[in-house]
């Protein structure tokens, strides 16, 4: 930062030339991070958040539009999750996405537990296939977390998580779907061993939240999973992810309002007035709430039916080509569009070095381990690529041969600094 400032030219010229080292994720070959629904939905989310730019979700009192439109957001997730029945009503906050959902759902199972049952040495049970927010939330709210395997099919190992679970457990945690390789926990038992042992049941849906109720409407097979299993206490569904609103937007959902109470922060005793928080942050962004809310509204039921169907062709084409490629097989049966590559013989072809060859060609993936495996998560923005994908993926196996790389880093999310 300047003295006297850069004009306003010199700032834009100057941030466009940053960008240009980034990937470009319009082009179809970024399979990680952004997701992209074409450029009309980019349009409107670019021109509500502009709307809302300067405003503050802090204070709804302020800005009541911003909260009638998360209450909306809300009501709409829920009822795609089957959360307003007859016997359940399920109820909830956005936030600013996965993480801080699933943050705040350690939050409140942890205060629920501590309130009702008196929990002071609290516990969650996972498998280890669950996402690492959980890991920051065990480190973050002082629940010890216990880890358990997963099966050859990549769900949670039902007796192993059995075993974990003691008169300490919080929470009880399922995937629909798990992250790395794509796959459905099986929710209904999860569910019941958390019913079984008064404490609550998480299901992560951050990834499927928009894409598995599409699914089964459009006559997937899709396995229970959200409201409609007895015992699910908890949801958590990204929007910005394949929803796709810009970052960051996600829903975590109660099945009761007053289990949603245990995610509330309230505090009066200060100099400064009555101050309640549902989420980590104060001051929330209103951009990202009014880009959700008009994505949802301008797609509607129809759009994401039309970008779910697009998304899951898509990754039909994707597992029957990476199946076809001699050496290379996809991780597991994945249950939507969560796609894990790796090799057949990993002595034979490093699937870190063909991961190289792809980078190069300007493609953009997850490498994960264990195993050794590179990740794919297909959208609508990425379907119209699968051919040119397939094409240099086969290529690139070719290519490597034998060879391989003295990098096995995995970088899901660094930090880009020195640890």
């Amino acid at each position: 930062m300047g003295r006297e400032g850069m004009s306003k030219d010199e700032v834009l010229s100057t941030l466009v030339a940053m960008k240009s080292g980034d990937k470009d994720w319009r082009n179809g070959r970024c399979f990680a991070l952004v997701f992209n629904a074409g450029d009309e939905v980019e349009e409107i989310a670019r021109e509500a958040s502009v709307l809302y730019l300067s405003e503050n979700g802090l204070n709804p009192l302020a800005f009541p539009s911003l909260g009638r439109m998360q209450e909306e957001i809300v009501d709409t997730v829920a009822q795609m999750l089957h959360g307003r029945t007859e016997s359940c009503d399920a109820q909830g906050f956005m936030t600013s996405g996965g993480t801080e959902s699933i943050l705040l759902a350690v939050k409140a199972a942890r205060d629920r537990a501590s309130t009702l049952r008196g929990v002071s040495k609290p516990n969650m049970v996972l498998g280890e296939s669950a996402h690492a927010a959980f890991h920051k939330a065990g480190h973050d709210y002082g629940v010890e977390i216990r880890k358990v395997s997963v099966k050859t099919h990549w769900r949670v190992d039902l007796n192993a998580m059995s075993n974990a679970i003691d008169s300490d457990t919080v929470l009880v945690v399922g995937s629909a779907p798990q992250y790395p390789q794509g796959v459905i926990d099986p929710i209904p038992e999860i569910a019941a061993l958390a019913s079984n042992a008064g404490t609550s049941c998480h299901v992560d849906a951050c990834m499927g939240g928009f894409v598995l109720p599409f699914m089964e409407s459009l006559g997937y097979p899709v396995a229970p999973w959200d409201f409609r299993v007895e015992g699910v206490t908890s949801i958590s569904a990204d929007i910005h992810k394949l929803g796709y609103s810009p970052k960051g937007a996600s829903v975590l959902l109660h099945r009761t309002e007053e289990m949603r109470r245990h995610q509330i922060f309230f505090f009066d005793g200060w100099l400064g007035g009555f101050y309640a928080s549902t989420g980590l942050l104060g001051t929330k962004a209103a951009g990202p709430i009014a880009a959700a809310w008009a994505v949802t509204h301008f797609l509607g039921e129809a759009g994401y039916m039309r970008l779910v169907e697009k998304t899951m062709e898509a990754t039909k084409r994707l597992i029957e080509g990476v199946e076809s490629i001699p050496g290379l097989q996809v991780l597991g049966e994945p249950d939507a569009h969560l796609v894990a590559i790796a090799a057949i013989n990993p002595d034979e072809i490093d699937i870190f070095a063909v991961m190289d060859a792809l980078s190069a060609g300007g493609w953009h993936l997850d490498r994960q381990r264990p195993p050794d495996s590179i990740h794919a998560t297909v959208s609508a923005g990425t379907a119209g690529a699968i051919g040119d994908f397939l094409s240099d993926l086969r290529s690139a196996v070719v290519l490597v041969g034998s060879s391989r790389t003295d990098d096995r880093s995995t970088n899901y999310a660094p930090i880009g600094i020195d640890e």
